[in-house]
């Protein structure tokens, strides 16, 4: 039976400077990934900006995506959305792309209730499409909603291709309840990369691996400490755990800025903290499509401590990117040149 177990990379989709999809960059970025032993890749989920690419370009990226791994890695495509019209469409091009799975988002805005998540959206999919594996991905504080475990069980226990969650709610009891409900048959995948590590080794949860966004720019070492943890050597797990907390910590930065009128808060979003870290480290990535926009200063200057402590205290995870793209890691990080353009003036 296929198993999404290990470490998928929800890849950040590479921009040109005019914010234009950069193909070329995405080929280098799945070689990368594909090197350094990934498991899988997911094309055009949240980081990789789905919201803001028209349905063009969504199906050309999972095609390419599909195309450039072949048959190295599993593939998963983000066709969620908040219209079944749109994600059936989705799901389609992604079958007659080749794409293993697909992972489908809790419908956004429009906040559908989770019986009507169930019965309006994920089972008219996988009952369509009922030799593709469907992902639910829950994840309400970007949606708004929520697909409930109970829902997610009576999904499971009806489709069989319906055996997979990516659990990114950050609430512990939702996923004890998951487990509890659909069985041990069933794969939790964490969303959080700050929480996959707890969620595999607590045993009410048992999650079997994780679809990270860490992995763009460390995808050797969080596959490491997954395999480790599924091996049962927690230990090892623990010690790559600790290395790669300072890169969990900038999937989201928070700061407080200074307007005319008072301060504001700023929370820089996934994938803004994660394509700046790129650029300077001199991986394909570009800008993001707006609204996203840039770092301000005092959050550039905590993606740039972050980095630079893993440098500083574990060279090893990092290392990969300078033998696979040709960079001198500390220029990149040390070099105020490398910052040019990523900031708001």
């Amino acid at each position: 039976m296929f198993t999404f177990s290990g470490c998928t990379t929800a890849l950040i989709t590479p921009m040109t400077a005019n914010r234009q999809i950069d193909y070329e960059g995405l080929h280098r970025l799945i070689d990368f990934q594909i090197h350094e032993g990934i498991d899988g890749l997911l094309a055009v989920g949240t980081t990789g900006e789905s919201p803001t690419l028209i349905w063009e370009e969504h199906s050309k990226v999972i095609k390419k995506t599909r195309e450039y791994a072949g048959t190295r890695c599993f593939t998963i495509a983000g066709t969620g959305s908040n219209s079944t019209i749109e994600a059936i469409e989705g799901t389609h091009h992604a079958k007659v792309a080749g794409i293993n799975a697909v992972l489908l988002v809790d419908p956004y805005y429009n906040g559908p209730s989770s019986m009507e998540i169930r019965r309006e959206y994920i089972e008219p999919i996988a009952k369509q499409f009922s030799d593709m594996q469907i992902i639910p991905y829950i994840i309400p504080g970007r949606t708004g909603t929520q697909l409930f475990p109970q829902d997610l069980a009576a999904l499971h226990q009806q489709y069989p291709n319906v055996r997979c969650v990516k659990e990114a709610t950050g609430d512990i009891e939702n996923m004890v309840l998951t487990r509890q409900l659909c069985g041990k048959d069933f794969e939790i995948l964490s969303g959080d990369d700050d929480k996959t590590y707890a969620m595999m080794v607590d045993p009410r949860i048992e999650a079997t691996g994780a679809i990270s966004v860490v992995s763009n720019v460390a995808p050797r070492a969080v596959t490491d400490m997954i395999h480790y943890t599924l091996e049962g050597n927690r230990e090892a797990a623990a010690v790559i755990h600790h290395a790669l907390q300072p890169l969990f910590s900038i999937v989201t930065i928070k700061t407080q800025e200074s307007t005319p009128y008072g301060p504001v808060a700023c929370k820089a979003r996934n994938p803004l903290a994660f394509k700046t870290l790129m650029n300077i480290l001199g991986m394909p990535s570009g800008p993001c499509r707006q609204p996203l926009g840039k770092m301000t200063c005092a959050g550039l200057d905590i993606v740039l401590a972050s980095a630079r402590k893993v440098y500083e205290t574990n060279p090893q995870v990092l290392e990969p990117i300078a033998n696979y793209f040709g960079v001198n890691l500390k220029d990149r990080l040390y070099n105020k040149e490398s910052l040019v353009g990523l900031t708001y003036a």
